[in-house]
């Protein structure tokens, strides 16, 4: 996977070593996960990825600044070639191996919890989070709802927040050793309190 440079790598002025702002970035991100960004500092940063305090502020304006770019650099590193889903099955299966990993839970505990001492960065992963990708996940329902796996009438937006909520439930609720196959049970099981029927495949199994 190529990738993406950090926007402090593109940015006019002198060159940037890509290096010293990939091991930064990683390192705030890293920091996030286990500590929280209360406990978060720049020196702890500067300390893990081996380099200068001066360094990571020649290069971020300070603490909230870098983690913002933290998250939207992990965001653009995974998956960049996404194109959407084939079906509900096939974006809950996706759903399911993402939360089945538990840095990524870790950190969406983290994120979620920023709300009210850092609203900066959960308006940054709302933005990330809720552009492109919540656009996806709408065209994937109203494709299902086209070809009748849900029922008629059903308001999309409202099945999307709950979803939604089922995501914060499941990382609050569930533990963090629950496998791919679990998760998607569990998404298909709230699915089908609204009357989710599952496409029937060639073989004449539902997934």
């Amino acid at each position: 996977m190529t990738q993406r440079a950090p926007a402090s790598a593109r940015t006019a002025g002198r060159p940037r070593s890509r290096e010293a702002d990939t091991a930064i970035l990683t390192a705030a991100l890293d920091l996030l996960i286990e500590l929280g960004a209360a406990q978060t500092s720049i020196e702890q940063v500067a300390r893990r990825a081996g380099v200068t305090r001066a360094t990571v502020y020649r290069r971020f304006a300070g603490k909230t600044a870098l983690l913002v770019e933290a998250l939207e650099w992990a965001n653009h590193d995974h998956d960049p070639g996404f194109t959407g889903w084939r079906d509900l099955g096939h974006m809950f299966a996706d759903w399911a191996a993402h939360l089945a990993e538990p840095r990524n839970r870790r950190l969406l505990r983290r994120v979620n919890a920023l709300v009210d001492d850092y609203p900066e960065l959960i308006g940054t992963y709302r933005r990330l989070n809720g552009g492109r990708r919540a656009a996806v996940v709408r065209e994937t329902l109203e494709r299902a709802a086209g070809r009748g796996e849900l029922p008629g009438g059903l308001d999309l937006g409202v099945v999307q927040e709950m979803l939604t909520g089922a995501v914060l439930n499941h990382l609050g609720s569930h533990p963090d050793d629950e496998g791919p196959d679990e998760i998607k049970a569990y998404f298909l099981a709230v699915v089908k309190q609204i009357g989710h029927r599952p496409a029937v495949t060639d073989g004449g199994r539902r997934i």
